[in-house]
């Protein structure tokens, strides 16, 4: 599947995506057990826990973070959406 700014994004329901005050940071969790997520992983995730487009994340995260070099942002995120795409972490229509 392509996947570009337009695609669809849901985290998929075989993962719980939560905070996590012992890790002090977030986390999925799967009936195997936890990943912990760096800072804008988590970041990026918490956009996707209800359906939207991979542009609805990046832009709220630029609204966010408006000193982030918005190009550099962009494709970090698409980057990140592909990695976590490869996981199953992610559902994604286009």
């Amino acid at each position: 599947m392509a996947i570009s700014e337009n695609t669809w994004v849901v985290l998929s329901g075989q993962f719980r995506f939560q905070w996590e005050e012992a890790q002090q940071c977030y986390v999925l969790l799967y009936p195997e057990g936890m990943v912990q997520l760096n800072p804008s992983a988590g970041e990026i995730l918490s956009r996707c826990q209800q359906q939207t487009t991979i542009a609805d994340v990046i832009s709220d995260l630029q609204n966010s973070f408006a000193e982030a070099d918005s190009k550099t942002l962009a494709a970090d995120v698409m980057e990140f959406i592909h990695e976590a795409n490869d996981q199953g972490w992610l559902d994604l229509k286009n």
